[in-house]
């Protein structure tokens, strides 16, 4: 089973290398703008450098803190002249918001998704099913993309509860037309059976490992 390369997650790393939650332990509520947006501008920047872009119809997928966003369409002005900037397509970005992220205001966030729809970006969910507000945030606003959490993909070949889980996610998903990403996938026989139960696209370590400044399976 060949993947197909819908999209490549800019993932936040130090300059040694040091993991995300060395890094995002690191933001509060001084920093969290500033953060937000030095973040976006250097994943657009290594993905134009890395030519993502010539990849046929793949995506930049970036991850962003819904609190950290005061006013969309003010503080996407840095993404759009960015993307600019790195002569990087921008309806080939795509923003996620984890199910997990703390939403002080749903109606904030609807409003960030909103905006960032008129502005041609795909939307997403991560880590859906990670917690208990995943129904509650999808019956408020339904993104491009639902990203399955991990801890429903894995041994989902051993696990007929977590079957019966993500065949209702993705039936719901296919009646309201948002595309199915499974994440976190580790063996041969998860990807099959999620293939054979409809999933065409999925990331994790069967595919590839993270790596700095690279696309894996690029070529």
């Amino acid at each position: 089973m060949r993947p197909l390369h819908y999209a490549y997650e800019a993932l936040v790393r130090g300059e040694q290398g040091q993991g995300a939650g060395y890094i995002l332990s690191q933001v509060n509520d001084a920093n969290r703008y500033r953060f937000d947006q030095a973040c976006r501008v250097k994943a657009i920047e290594l993905a134009a450098e890395l030519g993502l872009h010539r990849l046929d119809n793949c995506k930049l997928s970036i991850n962003f803190l819904p609190n950290a966003v005061y006013r969309p369409a003010s503080c996407i002005r840095a993404t759009l002249e960015a993307a600019k900037r790195f002569d990087f397509p921008a309806n080939r970005l795509m923003f996620e918001v984890t199910e997990g992220e703390k939403i002080s205001d749903a109606s904030h966030l609807i409003n960030i998704f909103n905006e960032y729809r008129r502005q041609g970006f795909t939307t997403a969910i991560d880590d859906f099913g990670s917690g208990y507000s995943g129904l509650n945030l999808l019956a408020t606003f339904q993104p491009q993309v639902l990203k399955i959490d991990m801890e429903l993909t894995r041994d989902i070949d051993q696990n007929q509860v977590k079957k019966a889980i993500v065949s209702g996610v993705l039936l719901v998903a296919q009646q309201l037309e948002i595309t199915i990403i499974a994440e976190g996938i580790e063996t041969e026989a998860e990807a099959n059976t999620l293939h054979q139960m409809g999933v065409n696209y999925m990331q994790g370590y069967w595919f590839a490992r993270p790596e700095i400044a690279a696309l894996p399976l690029a070529n």
